[in-house]
């Protein structure tokens, strides 16, 4: 499937409803701004006719199917009629889940992490992939699930991303990359904060304008963020996966990092080269001077007030439509009530002043042979047994003090033994590779995020050496006798 045949507005503008059982919708609301996206999350068949009327006028729904707490909801009869009435409706956008990764979407007593493998992880998988599939057999697109873009070490949406991502492609990897040939989306949540930023007049790239200055009508805008000159000045390196020392669990806070972060790790492991992303919603946050006069997030960058929300809310629509990556297809703005809660917020007045600019969408195939994002390195995903298998001593450890620990173990499966691990990189992606790390407690978790973060397909085992070397050695020998040559 191409980028361009893809059907929907090509208007990156985009509101979402307020809540769900609220119809008929006042449509002027997004008529007037002229929006092109309108963010629909329906609990029973409420919004059927309204998706109609939107599509009548030019705006493209997109419709969330809500379950309270859903958990790992199945894919039941009732989500199934309920995606169907949308789909004779002629509605095409749609999603399930949402935000699995804070608590509030999940039964209480749930281990709310990206290490729940069992609970989370591979049950939500399951049950999503069931329902994408129905999705696309009906000629529809089904949304990735939108992430909390946080980076807390339990929800960070980059380690749930990654979590997904290498669960689907070692258990269904054939699946899933037929769902990204036939029109799978991934679904974002770009609350950007105050991470965009309009350079002076004149002024060089780490130049900006305060809240008062900004204007949307010219040219200096900055909305790439963690990539942008001011992000990268204060903090080199950084990207969406992180890779410095202030990010340990990655930086998703930004317009486009997300999206970005999902089209990398499916041309690592799919070999893709332009996955749709949609932000369902987002946005800069509306706010009334009045209550605060206001926000600055990270003090990196300037402040916003409600005159800058404003002037920024359409520039980045229009750096949408004129710098994002093209397979970046528009946010839907949190929500119809924020916006028009006193009245309209000065933002709605702009964009109604404002004709929109529309996405000029390339006729790019989601798999082909263009690189965005350079040459794939490392390890490709493993399907059955590993190409290759090498045991990491952590730092402390030497290969000599294995071989006395475990000869057994290395006489049966003769694995590559090391006390590095930047070998990896020289692995081909044709190749898979499945490391064992031999570490002590406190060195566990770096060595861990030191490999998977950059290398997601390694299957990583650990063997934790917390009293002795005979420890180790009857962990592995307990493998010999198995026959199982990982934990």
């Amino acid at each position: 499937m191409r980028l361009d045949e893809y059907q929907w507005s090509r208007n990156p503008r985009g509101l979402h409803v307020r809540q769900v059982l609220v119809t008929p919708l006042d449509f002027a609301r997004w008529t007037a701004p002229r929006f092109g996206w309108v963010k629909l999350v329906e609990a029973q068949y409420e919004y059927v006719d309204d998706a109609q009327t939107f599509l009548s006028l030019g705006i493209t729904p997109v419709v969330r199917h809500y379950v309270e707490r859903p958990g790992a909801y199945p894919f039941t009869q009732d989500i199934r009629d309920r995606t169907l009435a949308y789909i004779r409706a002629g509605v095409k956008w749609f999603e399930f889940y949402n935000e699995p990764n804070l608590p509030i979407e999940w039964p209480p007593g749930t281990w709310i992490d990206w290490r729940n493998y069992d609970g989370i992880i591979r049950p939500l998988m399951d049950n999503w992939l069931a329902w994408a599939e129905f999705v696309v057999s009906q000629g529809a697109y089904p949304g990735f699930p939108a992430l909390a873009e946080s980076d807390a070490p339990d929800s960070a949406a980059v380690r749930w991303m990654d979590a997904f991502l290498n669960y689907l492609a070692r258990a269904h990897y054939n699946r899933f990359r037929n769902l990204l040939a036939n029109g799978l989306y991934v679904a974002t949540h770009p609350y950007i904060l105050n991470h965009y930023y309009q350079q002076m007049p004149g002024g060089g790239p780490l130049s900006a304008r305060p809240p008062e200055a900004q204007n949307a009508r010219e040219p200096g805008w900055h909305f790439e963020y963690p990539y942008d000159p001011i992000c990268q000045f204060r903090d080199p390196g950084r990207t969406v996966f992180g890779g410095t020392p202030l990010t340990p669990n990655g930086d998703p806070v930004g317009l486009t990092a997300m999206g970005r972060m999902f089209n990398e790790r499916c041309q690592q492991i799919w070999g893709t080269q332009a996955v749709p992303v949609l932000g369902t919603e987002g946005g800069i946050f509306p706010f009334d001077d009045a209550d605060v006069p206001f926000y600055q997030q990270d003090n990196r960058y300037p402040p916003y007030t409600s005159y800058s929300q404003a002037e920024g809310t359409v520039a980045m629509f229009e750096w949408i439509a004129r710098q994002a990556p093209p397979w970046f297809f528009g946010v839907c703005l949190w929500k119809e009530d924020e916006y028009y809660k006193t009245g309209p917020v000065r933002a709605i007045a702009r964009l109604q002043e404002t004709p929109p600019i529309l996405c000029s969408v390339p006729p790019l195939d989601v798999f082909g042979g263009g690189q965005y994002f350079g040459p794939m390195t490392g390890p490709g995903p493993l399907q059955g047994e590993p190409s290759f298998h090498a045991i990491v001593l952590a730092p402390g450890l030497d290969t000599r003090w294995f071989f006395d620990t475990a000869r057994a173990y290395w006489n049966q499966f003769r694995p590559m033994v090391t006390t590095a691990w930047n070998f990896i990189e020289h692995i081909p992606p044709s190749r898979s590779l499945a490391v064992t790390v031999i570490a002590p407690p406190d060195m566990a978790d770096a060595l861990r995020q030191s490999i998977q973060q950059k290398y997601p397909n390694v299957l990583f085992d650990l063997i934790l050496a917390v009293d002795s070397p005979g420890q180790v050695a009857d962990v592995l020998n307990a493998r010999v006798r198995s026959n199982r040559r990982f934990g």
